[in-house]
């Protein structure tokens, strides 16, 4: 097996990297390493996979097809676990291009490489945020998605339905997994609990939009790797009992399946907030704000489907994952 994974230097990528090398597996990295946030911190993750000799990575940019293709040319691949895009809801307002570049043409590249040269299975990555408006809870893979509230949550449906297309006309086996807010060691700096945690160590004000009503279903990193490298050998089938005149849109006729890779247990923003003083002995200055364009007020995720193919089942509360966030966070900066 040789097994490629797009965005290694990513927060996912460099852990699911890690896990599949642990694991005696060969693995294939590549990532533009862009300054969408500290680069160093994304050098310093791969300084972590280099110590695997299994462990090759490549700079390269999903974008340029020319030069994704010449690697599929000449690396056998025989699984792919897509994690590059360009992530943040809040950044789409800012900067929409971006998303379209990376996270619509670059997933095509992607879907055209694996169509030219096959792969047993492919993984990648979808968000929560495609629930967009719906307010059933829990988020099943079976819900509308029609109603995103941001562009980069429009990708994210973008890429599940080309990634459907694809399945179909060319037998590709594809999953999506649709992330729900993931945190632990290494995490990217754009999140808030990694700004929560800089801002009250550095004894700065912390901005909690929605009055701290908001409620996420926040998986720890170790939780969301398991998720994803026990659902690598479960490549999808077709899916004879599949209704085309009722269809339900996380299986198909093609081999293709949705799933969600969550906690399964919401919690308020400000109770999040309220485990980090505690582990950093530390209260937080708080400014209230009203609800912020492009966010949802809840994410609680339905994990059943994954759960019935892996056994999936999360492990690690907050109050445990943020211990171990912030006593790497201390490390890591040298507090």
């Amino acid at each position: 097996m040789t097994i490629l994974v797009t965005g290694a230097a990513g927060f996912i990528g460099m852990h699911v990297a890690k896990k599949l090398l642990e694991e005696g597996k060969s693995v294939i990295g590549i990532d533009n390493l862009n300054e969408y946030y500290d680069p160093k911190l994304k050098k310093d993750r791969v300084k972590v996979l280099k110590k695997y000799a299994s462990f090759t990575i490549f700079e390269m940019d999903i974008c340029d097809d020319a030069q994704l293709m010449e690697l599929f040319r000449a690396e056998s691949i025989t699984e792919v676990i897509h994690l590059a895009a360009q992530p943040g809801v809040r950044y789409s307002i800012e900067n929409p291009k971006a998303y379209i570049d990376t996270n619509i043409t670059g997933f095509i590249h992607i879907l055209e490489a694996c169509r030219h040269y096959p792969v047993r299975h492919l993984i990648f990555a979808s968000s929560s945020s495609v629930y967009g408006l719906n307010t059933h809870m829990p988020f099943s893979p079976s819900d509308t998605t029609d109603h995103p509230v941001s562009l980069y949550a429009a990708t994210k449906k973008s890429n599940e339905m080309m990634a459907h297309s694809y399945s179909h006309l060319y037998d590709i086996p594809v999953s999506g997994l649709r992330f729900f807010t993931v945190y632990g060691p290494y995490g990217r700096p754009d999140m808030a609990y990694f700004s929560f945690v800089k801002r009250i160590v550095e004894g700065q004000q912390i901005q909690v939009f929605n009055k701290g009503e908001m409620e996420r279903d926040f998986t720890y990193i170790d939780d969301i790797t398991t998720g994803i490298v026990d659902l690598l050998p479960h490549a999808p089938s077709e899916n004879s009992e599949f209704d085309s005149s009722a269809p339900d849109s996380r299986t198909s006729l093609a081999k293709y399946r949705l799933y969600n890779i969550g906690n399964n247990q919401p919690v308020k923003l400000l109770d999040f907030i309220h485990t980090i003083e505690q582990h950093l002995n530390k209260k937080a200055d708080i400014e209230f704000l009203d609800m912020q364009a492009g966010d949802v007020k809840k994410t609680y995720a339905d994990i059943d489907d994954l759960k019935r193919v892996t056994g999936f089942q999360p492990k690690t509360n907050i109050e445990v994952g943020l211990e171990k966030f912030i006593a790497w966070y201390k490390v890591y900066y040298k507090l």
